[in-house]
């Protein structure tokens, strides 16, 4: 007999969001390790907001809302603020009643400069790698350095010259077709010197390999302790300004500073990094350079000392693992192309995207 649909009947419900979650759902342990996280910062919070008024969305989950939009792929803060109405794990994963909804996307844009900056994104991030490395799932000695590009979110229309000389022909192609503009700069040699974004200045026009398109890029940084492929730390330059081996080397140095205990001893890389500046400058901090070499290129420096140890061939093999974090930081993170404009907030959400993926990965090495 055929089964008929029935209209759902109008009454009041009583709904544990608990009791909803499965009890081996992965999104509850990566929940536990946010709270503790959260904690560490409730002081700081604290310093943040008066202490009379209205009371306003919680920092808390305003942190863990850039969590679950990393997690889940959510392309915009638009649609995670739709799809958060009635999503019940997300509801649940930000501690909100079920009553309470959703909220207004402009919650993130008013709420950038007190807890959704990129100083706040950095301390976040910090706090997440410490708590694994308190753990013992990082390592203190052994790290990988490896760089990659993240596509701005301007077009290649907008790159026009500095002085202003292309205003007349981008107004004109405007005013033919205001939606598509079409502007040809057939024949003109583009240069950053002298020509610059309208919609994004602080991105350059770069080409990320010979025979490859030039497109407006950011320069991304990875620095990933070798125990087990953790980001260590996730930075945004001008890859032009401060070539690969140049970050590599400031990243160095500023995970020494910032967590007691470390002392980097080897710190592998790719073939970009057999350079004479990045082999000094890590012979000079005490830090064996096991690189990727080229042939019939020698850097004084990096010899059979080095390269005839063990230890160099297994760096070269777990150096492979920081494309594990560019592939998911882009795919399933979302950053192949940053959704903001300006270096600053991109390297904000660069900060949540890595240290989601720092979650993540800590959860199924406990599983494992």
């Amino acid at each position: 007999m055929r089964g008929k649909p029935q209209a759902q009947p109008d009454f009041l419900t009583v709904i544990n969001l608990n009791q909803c979650v499965p009890a081996d759902h992965p999104l509850r342990a990566i929940k536990r390790q946010v709270d503790a996280v959260l904690k560490k910062l409730s002081p700081l919070f604290d310093d943040l907001y008066a202490d009379e008024g209205r009371a306003s969305i919680p920092p808390e989950q305003l942190l863990k809302a850039r969590v679950l939009t990393a997690l889940y792929s959510v392309r915009s803060e638009r649609l995670f603020c739709e799809q958060l109405g009635y999503h019940l794990l997300w509801l649940w994963f930000l501690d909100r009643q079920f009553h309470e909804g959703s909220f207004a996307h402009s919650i993130f844009a008013k709420n950038y400069e007190r807890v959704l900056s990129a100083d706040m994104a950095k301390l976040f991030f910090l706090e997440i790698y410490d708590v694994s490395r308190q753990a013992g799932w990082t390592s203190d000695d052994h790290f990988t350095a490896d760089g990659t590009l993240i596509e701005a979110w301007a077009s290649l229309k907008s790159f026009v010259r500095k002085d202003g000389a292309d205003q007349a022909k981008v107004a004109a192609a405007k005013d033919e077709a205001p939606g598509t503009p079409t502007i040809n700069f057939r024949g003109e040699p583009r240069r950053n010197d002298t020509y610059q974004s309208t919609t994004d200045p602080e991105s350059v026009l770069y080409r990320k390999a010979s025979g490859k398109e030039a497109r407006l890029y950011f320069g991304a940084h990875a620095l990933m302790e070798n125990r087990n492929g953790l980001c260590a730390d996730f930075t945004l330059h001008n890859p032009i300004a401060a070539g690969e081996p140049v970050v590599a080397l400031q990243q160095a140095d500023a995970h020494q500073q910032l967590h007691e205990g470390v002392t980097l001893k080897t710190l592998g890389a790719d073939k970009n990094y057999p350079q004479k500046g990045f082999v000094q400058g890590c012979r000079e901090r005490g830090i064996a350079p096991q690189v990727a070499c080229k042939d019939k290129v020698q850097v004084a420096g990096l010899d059979g000392r080095t390269m005839t140890r063990r230890s160099y061939q297994v760096s070269l093999k777990i150096r492979k693992r920081v494309e594990e974090i560019f592939g998911w930081i882009k795919i399933v993170g979302g950053f192949r192309r940053s959704r903001y404009r300006g270096l600053e907030r991109t390297q904000a959400w660069g900060y949540f995207v890595a240290g989601t993926y720092n979650l993540l990965r800590r959860v199924r090495l406990a599983a494992s």
